[in-house]
């Protein structure tokens, strides 16, 4: 099975060897602010980029935050964290088919805004991040 993805130009391409293992929603004002918030988790062994990795950028936030954003330079897609180690985290966004029916977790939801309803029947967790 092979996913692909792109960013809103197609420029940057990738795919995916295998689904998501789960998908999740964040809800901290960080992901909302680059325009992602639900990310697809595979093995770093699953992901493969297949063209445009000279579009991409890279935002290395300062610490206490760790979670890298990278973006295509041509269109500003947010593609997630694909190179973050062992795990990649694609912006679901990206992706060319919808990984699962809705997020299997939401992390920061006290964070989430009002407009940004997180159903009773899914799994909130976390605690606000202060930002």
């Amino acid at each position: 099975m092979t996913i692909k993805g792109s960013c809103c130009c197609g420029g940057v391409r990738f795919e995916l060897f295998e689904p998501p293992a789960m998908v999740g929603a964040c809800h901290c004002s960080r992901c909302r602010k680059v325009g992602s918030t639900v990310y697809a988790y595979v093995r770093a062994e699953a992901f493969h980029w297949v063209a445009g990795r000279h579009l991409l950028v890279r935002y290395r936030p300062k610490p206490p935050f760790s979670f890298n954003r990278v973006f295509c330079k041509r269109c500003g897609a947010s593609l997630g964290d694909p190179d973050s180690g062992r795990v990649a985290a694609i912006a679901a966004n990206c992706l060319d088919m919808q990984p699962s029916p809705s997020p299997d977790f939401h992390e920061y939801a006290p964070d989430a805004p009002a407009w940004d309803v997180i159903p009773e029947t899914e799994r909130p967790y976390g605690r606000p991040n202060g930002e």
